[in-house]
């Protein structure tokens, strides 16, 4: 990629034919938020545009660049999201033809919204079960059939793309003082920043990462872009396991400062962004609403003016069964941990008491054995984690004693869900977390693949929505196993983690 200087992009965004295809979104005072705490925050409503998403803005001045042979012979793109949404719509306004490689496991709803934006311009081919596999598959389309390979983000021209919303920010809100910006791959972030770091170079900009994707801030500690060896999923428009080049290029230079930010902050940042406008974001268009609640309370701001991203709302529905059963841990309005209480006659009614007026958003009781039982309590907290903590230390004087679970993601997504008992035996138990994609069938081919060889003691698995699946599974292993064990988990070819350790299992499930 040849070396474009700064001048350069600002050139190129300045010029961006953008507007044939894209809208000038609003930038929306956000009341609510604003209010509590204490700042001028405003929201650049991408959702706003054709295809919910800011990604139309890169795809389409990418095409507008291209030479008129290129446009003749076609285009081509990988992308199971908002990418190939903007590449459909860009191809159908600009009225040639474009390919979109999407995964086998890519849900209907994103083919078909695909299929809908480019109509008869647009061949949609489906192939593997990971992004990696289509987007190395339409790279090879792309030499065979002679076409031009259109990046999702690590492009000069896609990256001036996206930097035209940074024009429409300074002039519908010249007196900015901070701006928040999501990051994947880093086109948004690096083509916003090479535009407001020439015009206005007070103005502070702060990258927003999901803490299971922050491929920029490792990038920033190797020095050079890095391969994460996993990214979550949740957050799948920003799920990215290493940045552009030329993107990161950008970051380095004129970002001031990186933050991450949790799903459960997340999920608050979806309710924040749905109080003030009814819109619901998709959880990477989140990201810097989380980081402006989490940046302003972290900082004591008070009295600036600071922007924020909805970068998408391409949300899946069932994704909000999830996003509402969090939301309130990431405001730090609940808190959920487990206690252990004597089994014995009116215990359980004691403990309750000892909780006091305080409400109760969650309790799952089970009884153990003859001397104890394990309760998972969820609490509604009004002031936060000063009213969480003045529980806790009532509950220590009343010889209770308590493990927090409110950061602990095992125990918020499966353990909550199968607090029932640990097994009436011993055995040597192990267990993981598996990820799978999600596509009808995906389970029983897991389980397929899993095999029989092994005897599972304990599973869970809930589907949120998500492009992936995750799983919880409880194996009975001699320790003579173990290596062999290993070995097979290798050769299945899925992301998998171990939790034997974890203190939420172990609380409720683990083996005497």
């Amino acid at each position: 990629m040849s070396h474009v200087s700064a001048s350069e992009y600002l050139k190129k965004i300045l010029l961006a034919p953008v507007y044939e295809a894209a809208v000038n979104s609003d930038f929306d005072l956000m009341n609510r938020l604003s209010g509590e705490l204490g700042n001028q925050i405003y929201l650049k409503r991408e959702d706003q545009q054709p295809v919910k998403s800011f990604k139309l803005r890169g795809a389409y001045n990418r095409i507008c660049q291209l030479s008129q042979a290129q446009l003749e012979k076609g285009v081509i793109a990988a992308s199971a999201g908002n990418h190939a949404q903007g590449m459909a719509y860009a191809a159908k306004k600009k009225q040639i033809h474009a390919t979109i490689v999407m995964p086998e496991t890519t849900p209907d709803i994103k083919v078909d919204a695909v299929r809908r934006f480019g109509g008869e311009w647009v061949t949609i081919v489906q192939h593997g079960t990971s992004f990696d596999t289509a987007s190395q598959f339409a790279q090879q389309l792309c030499i065979d059939k002679g076409l031009t390979y259109i990046p999702p983000f690590d492009e000069p021209d896609v990256i001036a793309g996206q930097g035209t919303i940074a024009r429409e920010m300074l002039e519908q809100q010249p007196d900015l003082d901070t701006l928040f910006i999501a990051v994947g791959g880093g086109g948004l972030a690096a083509g916003i920043a090479v535009y407001v770091k020439q015009l206005k170079p007070d103005v502070k900009i702060i990258a927003v990462e999901s803490a299971e994707s922050a491929c920029l801030a490792a990038a920033l500690e190797a020095g050079e872009p890095v391969m994460l060896p996993t990214v979550g999923i949740f957050a799948d428009g920003v799920a990215v396991k290493i940045m552009g080049q030329e993107t990161f290029r950008l970051c380095q230079q004129y970002v001031d400062e990186v933050m991450t930010v949790s799903n459960d902050e997340i999920c608050a940042a979806i309710k924040d962004i749905f109080d003030d406008t009814r819109v619901i974001a998709e959880p990477a268009g989140a990201l810097s609403v989380a980081a402006i609640r989490k940046y302003c309370q972290a900082n004591n701001i008070k009295g600036q003016h600071i922007g924020g991203i909805l970068c998408g709302a391409n949300i899946n529905f069932h994704t909000l069964r999830y996003v509402s059963e969090r939301c309130e841990l990431g405001e730090g309005k609940e808190a959920v941990f487990a206690v252990k209480i004597p089994e014995v006659t009116g215990s359980f009614k004691r403990f309750c008491e000892v909780l006091g007026g305080i409400n109760i958003t969650e309790f799952n009781y089970r009884f153990a054995n003859a001397e104890q039982a394990y309760v998972f309590v969820g609490v509604k907290l009004k002031r936060g984690l000063e009213e969480y903590a003045e529980l806790t230390a009532t509950l220590a004087q009343n010889g209770y004693e308590a493990v927090d679970l409110s950061n602990d993601e095992l125990a918020k997504l499966h353990v909550r869900h199968m607090v029932g008992g640990k097994p009436p035996v011993a055995i040597k138990e192990r267990v993981f977390g598996f990820e799978f994609p999600e596509y009808p069938g995906a389970l029983m081919h897991f389980l397929n693949t899993l095999g029989e060889r092994y005897d599972i003691t304990l599973f869970h698995y809930r589907n949120h929505g998500a492009a992936e699946g995750l799983v919880l599974v409880g194996f009975d292993l001699p320790e003579d196993a173990s290596l062999d064990f290993e070995t097979h988990l290798d050769a299945l070819g899925y992301i998998y983690q171990e939790h034997t350790g974890n203190a939420a299992y172990q609380f409720f499930l683990g083996s005497h």
